[in-house]
């Protein structure tokens, strides 16, 4: 659908909550790239890293039905190159959490081998934590 822009949008309280859970802003995402740049499991998301926080930003909870953060291993490659030191794996982390709390289920990851060993860490440590 259509993303209808709005002042009341913008201040959403979905924003609000992920930075509440993550402890940090979405809104000091500038957009610059670098995260998704450096991201080492860019090619297996279904939305890039600053993607995800501006739809975050946007306060669009569709991001709660995304693979990315079930994918992201929190290996932040993503914070240390990110100008403003956002750490998007607690951004990520956040989301996981709202989808869960929401009744969404998680976005398995296949073990055919076509995954990279650390996401399927991760997603362990995610699943069983």
């Amino acid at each position: 659908g259509d993303l209808k822009l709005s002042r009341e949008r913008l201040a959403a309280q979905f924003a609000e909550r992920v930075e509440e859970l993550s402890g940090q802003s979405p809104y000091a995402c500038y957009q610059c790239g670098k995260c998704s740049a450096g991201c080492l499991f860019a090619g297996h998301m279904d939305a890039l890293p600053n993607q995800v926080l501006r739809l975050v930003q946007l306060g669009d909870e569709g991001a709660l039905a995304l693979r990315a953060p079930w994918v992201c291993a929190a290996c932040l490659a993503c914070q240390v190159r990110c100008p403003r030191g956002v750490d998007i794996a607690r951004t990520m982390e956040a989301l996981r959490q709202l989808a869960l709390r929401r009744g969404l289920r998680p976005v398995t990851l296949c073990l055919d081998g076509t995954q990279p060993q650390i996401a399927l860490v991760g997603a362990f440590r995610k699943l069983t934590s």
